[in-house]
């Protein structure tokens, strides 16, 4: 057993396991190191309420990795062991307390035909937005799909200036400055439309009025409309599982249980980690690693926060007083919370067509989202919260037995630190925590309101799990706060700024230590493109 390779990887969330699965395929040897018992970072399922109901712990959606390039490059070999997806050809959905709703599917034809019929011209109008989608696609994805301060965005932006002119480019650039509600009530009408696409931009860590919103909010619609809301057939783990099995497949290393609790440096170059409590997984058995330190030919990646990096990992040494500065004054974002329903039927919409929908936002439009995130950066526990209800059991049938369902809520709407109720009825403990107390009782106004849209909620729900914003920091350390993004997303902290404004890419202070990861360009997203970006430049 060596203690040395070429690359050694902290963390193993999807951008840790594409970096590690991209570099040992082009021949490298690869170390992965995981603080917890499993891998995956945020892409874990497991039986969290009954025997025989899987649930996706956190991440439970794909549409960013199936179309991501470091799936183009891994698909076969990940199908090679085992991975799977499953798709539902109705995307998104809305229902709100009108009981209106809207449906996006990966039919353009149809969509333009459905949203005529909510109001008339607001489908012309979504074909308009797609069309300059398509105009702005080449662009969008250089942006989002190389570091920002290297040559191959400066020639994209370059190329996009031939062919669009200055008008264009400056009307580009103008409008990725614009909101969400600035994109919604120019383009649509209906409000009915405003609610199924506002909610998307809580999936991207912003606001509807936030700077930046707007341009993701159409992104986000285009690429429903493309790729769905694809998930693993019997679990997201599924994917890290063949993840894990292409890595080891191409001579990789990894362990769990591995705490780095150093990141070591000679000569402002780093070298290698120090490590506590390593063991490795081998063929199901845990073995102890003997090394207390692990050794890099060629560089240290790193998956973590900026305040992990160069507070904590590195040496105050290695760390300008700037670059510490921003460190510890990078932003995190709102709260996130994780409510897992295990049902003996299948849930009974009161509008049957939303059965087969991958993920139904339950809200009450663009000015419900806004009062809602409005109230959480204030503190407070929203009154009515958009409810996020992915079916994963209504794509798999895997996911629970048969007959019987899994719903997967998602709240983006939360504080960090509470520091009052909304509703005024749920006491909140004075140091703002999330105790378990006040995690129930705000579950409990989520599933009572979500039964005003599923007629047979409350009859065949068989248990629940919640996990609250303080539960997902304690899963994983990344998710300060229960920020699920690893970083507030606003445009201060965003491209060229992201993680910090002193830092360059995902180069740090140190020669041959990198940094990827949500926290990183392109920021959150089960994409891997951060991993896929280093992997590239190391190669």
């Amino acid at each position: 057993m060596s203690d040395t390779f070429d690359y050694i990887i902290v963390g193993s969330g999807i951008n840790s396991l594409c970096c590690a699965a991209l570099l040992a395929k082009k021949g490298n040897t690869v170390c992965l190191l995981e603080r917890e018992s499993e891998f995956g970072g945020c892409i874990r399922s497991a039986e969290l309420t009954l025997p025989g109901f899987r649930h996706d712990m956190l991440s439970g959606f794909h549409p960013l990795f199936v179309t991501s390039p470091s799936y183009a490059i891994l698909a076969e070999d990940l199908a090679h062991h085992g991975l799977i997806y499953e798709n539902s050809h109705k995307a998104t959905a809305t229902i709100g307390s009108s009981g209106n709703a809207a449906i996006l599917s990966q039919s353009r034809e149809e969509n333009v035909q459905s949203f005529n019929r909510i109001h008339a011209g607001d489908g012309d109008r979504y074909q308009q937005a797609m069309l300059e989608m398509e105009v702005d696609a080449e662009l969008t994805f250089s942006l989002l799909g190389n570091e920002p301060r290297r040559w191959g965005t400066v020639w994209a932006i370059i190329k996009a200036l031939k062919s669009m002119g200055w008008q264009g480019l400056l009307r580009f650039f103008g409008e990725a400055m614009g909101s969400s509600r600035d994109w919604l009530t120019t383009y649509f009408r209906s409000d009915v439309l405003h609610a199924l696409l506002a909610p998307w931009v809580l999936h991207t860590g912003l606001g509807p009025d936030a700077n930046f919103s707007g341009p993701m909010n159409r992104l986000i619609a285009f690429s429903l409309e493309s790729a769905g809301m694809p998930v693993v057939k019997g679990g997201s783990d599924k994917l890290v599982e063949a993840l894990v099995a292409t890595i080891r497949q191409y001579g990789g290393t990894l362990w769990t249980d591995a705490d780095v609790t150093e990141v070591l440096v000679e000569r402002g170059a780093a070298t290698g980690v120090v490590i506590q409590h390593l063991q490795q997984n081998v063929s199901g058995a845990s073995v102890a690693c003997p090394y207390s330190e692990l050794h890099a030919n060629k560089a240290v990646i790193c998956n973590v926060t900026p305040d992990q990096l160069y507070l904590s990992l590195l040496s105050p040494k290695w760390v300008p007083q700037g670059v510490r500065e921003a460190a510890q004054n990078f932003q995190f974002g709102r709260a996130c919370m994780q409510i897992h329903l295990a049902l003996d039927a299948p849930p009974q919409w009161i509008l049957p067509e939303l059965a087969d929908v991958a993920m139904v936002h339950v809200c009450d439009g663009l000015a419900a989202v806004s009062r809602a995130v409005n109230q959480a950066e204030n503190g407070l526990l929203p009154e009515e919260a958009t409810i996020v209800v992915g079916q994963p059991s209504a794509l798999d049938n895997s996911r629970a037995p048969e007959g019987k369902a899994v719903l997967w809520l998602q709240l983006q709407e939360l504080p960090r630190v509470i520091q009052g109720d909304a509703a005024k009825s749920i006491d909140v403990p004075e140091d703002g925590s999330w105790s378990e107390e006040v995690r129930e009782a705000y579950a409990d106004r989520i599933v009572d309101r979500l039964g005003h849209y599923i007629g047979n909620l409350s009859e065949v729900m068989l248990a629940r799990t919640v996990l609250s914003p303080a539960d997902l920091e304690a899963a994983n350390r990344n998710l300060v706060g229960g920020d699920p993004y690893s970083g507030h997303c606003g445009i201060q902290q965003f491209f060229f700024w992201r993680p910090l404004k002193q830092t360059k890419n995902h180069h740090t202070t140190v020669k041959n230590l990198y940094h990827i990861g949500a926290s990183t360009h392109p920021g959150p997203g089960l994409g891997g493109n951060s991993g896929y970006m280093v992997a590239q430049l190391l190669g």
